[in-house]
């Protein structure tokens, strides 16, 4: 289940997108939560981890560029959409540039686009989860101190189980 994090000022514009994604997406694929402060969503943000947050960019006391540049850093594998009514370019420039933003989606939105975003998001979600795995696994291997060659053959079992394992005959030909 992909956990979603809704964040705009507005509670007409949340209800909306709520709608909107409600409608696009089964119940038991998005878990949807919104928040109407940003300060809010970042001190909810550090609770719990979120596959995506997508945040308007015009809100009081801190813009969603500015929240979404603090969420890089504190979830850097959160995959961060930018919402906004201004058709700025330079606006859509600095969010993307700045705070990493995978898709800029102008309000007011078409329902496809924002479904086709949410989608592109989510793969790319899957692929820093890989990424990160992979990380990890690296790092295991480097604390483990794992030659080169076990490393080569627990890369080769994990993309092909059970090819190392060859079984003979007793009079030693390999027995396929």
């Amino acid at each position: 289940m992909i956990r979603l994090l809704l964040v705009d000022d507005e509670p007409a514009v949340l209800a909306a997108l709520r709608r909107s994604l409600r409608l696009a997406f089964d119940d038991s694929a998005l878990q949807i939560e919104t928040c109407g402060d940003p300060f809010a969503a970042l001190e909810r943000v550090c609770v719990c981890e979120f596959d995506i947050v997508l945040s308007d960019f015009m809100m009081p006391r801190l813009t969603g560029g500015a929240l979404l540049q603090a969420l890089k850093e504190v979830a850097p594998d959160t995959v961060r959409l930018m919402l906004s009514g201004s058709t700025e370019f330079s606006t859509a420039m600095s969010a993307i540039n700045e705070a990493g933003v995978l898709r800029f989606i102008p309000k007011p939105w078409q329902a496809a686009e924002l479904e086709e975003a949410l989608r592109l998001a989510m793969a790319r979600r899957a692929e820093l989860l890989a990424e990160r795995a992979e990380r990890q696994r690296r790092a295991a291997e480097a604390a483990a101190g794992l030659s080169p060659q076990e490393r080569e053959a627990a890369r080769l079992e994990r993309e092909e189980p059970g090819i190392l394992h060859v079984r003979r005959a007793p009079d030693g030909s390999i027995i396929l």
